[in-house]
């Protein structure tokens, strides 16, 4: 039984996802194995992006203290 989506990190939710494309690219499977593989594929899309804006934040966050404190030194 594969882990839960909200447990993955990053790059294993990347990974299997790039899995799941390939497994559904080639085909040969029956309409619920295909369905079932597709919405754990939109979950893991969704971890991937929530990921990701986690770390824009932090860079962002990171560039706006490093800005105030160019400004502060003026």
């Amino acid at each position: 039984m594969p882990a839960p989506v909200d447990t993955l990190g990053y790059e294993q939710a990347r990974d299997e996802l790039a899995d799941i494309v390939a497994t559904l690219e080639h085909g040969g499977l029956d309409l619920d194995a295909s369905l079932a593989l597709w919405e754990r594929g939109e979950a893991l899309a969704t971890r991937c992006e929530q990921h990701l804006a986690g770390a824009r934040e932090r860079i962002e966050s990171v560039l706006a203290r490093e800005d105030e404190d160019d400004s502060a030194d003026d």
